[in-house]
């Protein structure tokens, strides 16, 4: 089988067997959830944003990390991995097309090599390093959500996901943590598509993140609303800007070494100005645009604990924050990783954090915009030192913009993949509540 890149035509045709696949031991249960959910709590080591799924047979509960532009779910296969509905993915099977397979190889069970067996392979990732991976199916368990509270657990027999040729990938991540899980856009098996291909809802889902590390936040796939206290839909006051899909050579070895375009996982936005205090700051707006080598613009992610932002910009957004903080409040030297830190004495504090300038991320038009208050844009460091929560880019190339898990942190944001759209709902400070207090733990 020749690998191309996949035309709309032929993406629905293996959409629609992934359904077959996925839908017929399913079938002998009327159960269709609309909605589904994780909790979702903060790492104080790593400040990653850690998950927990139960897999395999018999069920194993794993402990996974949030990579919002991930392609897949991955797991580590190679410690005490022991389950009999394990299934590797045969090569050129319609598994391997929906996992975006790379290559194919000899087939492993439990570190065990298979006799007469060529499974599939794609490429996985943690924030730091990538490697092969091979393409698999095995039973998971999620719970689903009945109005404001917790329902009935969800089974899906032959989820798709990856097991990383080498343990090495772990390394990166936070303590006893076995993997990874993505709900990037446009793969047709992130973690939220393959629920909604399963279960027949709508392609969306929403992060919660509290600022927390000893309550949980909550993930929602499928549809809203989404109850964050039992009165209160987070999701009725979105503000909406469009998702910008963009396109990525990726080498393939099966059968021939060619390169092809595939979809970006990856969730970009257009900011077109910044605002403090409501004073917009003279940037450099080819910086602000995303070109064809996924460098500027903006993206989110929750692999980066704090927003980065380009040199050039972030010294702009510094001098700014600085001139618009209250007088009596002065500087002190930084604390890494951030560069602008002040003594906190003299700083006011109310429900909606530390006494900041306002910052707006201004997407499609003037009125159209993300407030990001004290609370998200100041961080205490040490006793008597706060800092500005964004950090320069070390990096010479990628983003202009890189939205970090901090600024996300207690606002309800929907990434609504049918409509191609991501929805804001600045703090839920505003409305006297925070993403920890649900009803789901």
């Amino acid at each position: 089988m020749k690998l191309s890149p996949m035309s709309p035509s032929k993406y629905y045709l293996f959409h629609f067997c992934f359904l077959l696949i996925t839908s017929t031991t399913l079938s002998k249960s009327n159960f269709q959830p609309k909605t589904l959910f994780l909790l979702v709590k903060k790492d104080p080591s790593s400040l990653q944003y850690i998950t927990q799924i139960h897999q395999r047979t018999p069920l194993v509960p794993l402990k996974l990390a949030l990579n919002l532009g991930g392609e897949s779910l991955w797991v580590d296969c190679e410690n005490d991995h022991k389950s009999s509905t394990y299934k590797p993915a045969r090569c050129e099977s319609a598994q391997c097309e929906l996992a975006w397979s790379t290559s194919c190889g000899n087939c492993y069970v439990s570190n065990t090599l298979l006799p007469i067996c060529n499974s599939c392979y794609n490429v996985v990732s943690n924030p730091v390093t990538s490697t092969g991976g091979e393409i698999a199916e095995d039973v998971l368990t999620i719970q689903s959500i009945h109005g404001s509270i917790p329902g009935p657990v969800a089974i899906v027999p032959n989820f798709i996901f990856s097991c990383p040729t080498t343990s090495n990938l772990t390394q990166n991540l936070g303590k006893n943590v076995k993997g990874m899980v993505g709900f990037g856009q446009q793969s047709p098996v992130s973690f939220a598509t393959q629920f909604a291909s399963i279960f027949k809802f709508s392609r969306q889902f929403a992060i919660c993140l509290s600022s927390s590390t000893k309550r949980n936040g909550v993930i929602f796939i499928g549809h809203s609303p989404y109850f964050i206290s039992l009165a209160f839909d987070a999701s009725r006051d979105l503000i909406y800007t469009p998702i910008i899909t963009q396109q990525r050579f990726v080498a393939i070895t099966y059968p021939h070494y060619v390169r092809i375009i595939r979809p970006s996982p990856e969730y970009y936005i257009q900011v077109t100005s910044v605002r403090i205090n409501g004073k917009t700051l003279p940037l450099n707006k080819t910086l602000l645009t995303l070109d064809e080598n996924e460098e500027g613009g903006t993206r989110i992610s929750t692999d980066v604990p704090y927003t980065e932002l380009e040199p050039s910009i972030y010294d702009i957004v510094s001098k700014a924050f600085i001139t618009e903080m209250p007088k009596e409040v002065k500087k002190v030297p930084a604390v890494q990783p951030f560069k602008t830190c002040f003594d906190s004495t003299y700083i006011g504090v109310s429900r909606l954090g530390y006494d900041a300038p306002e910052i707006n991320l201004v997407f499609q038009k003037r009125n159209v915009y993300w407030t990001i208050i004290g609370a998200n844009s100041l961080v205490k460091v040490k006793e008597g030192v706060i800092c500005l929560a964004f950090v320069e880019r070390k990096k010479t190339t990628g983003q202009a913009i890189v939205v970090g898990g901090y600024q996300m942190q207690d606002n309800l944001i929907e990434f609504d993949l049918s409509r191609s759209r991501i929805g804001f709902s600045n703090s839920l400070f505003y409305r006297q509540t925070m993403c920890a207090n649900h009803n789901y733990a």
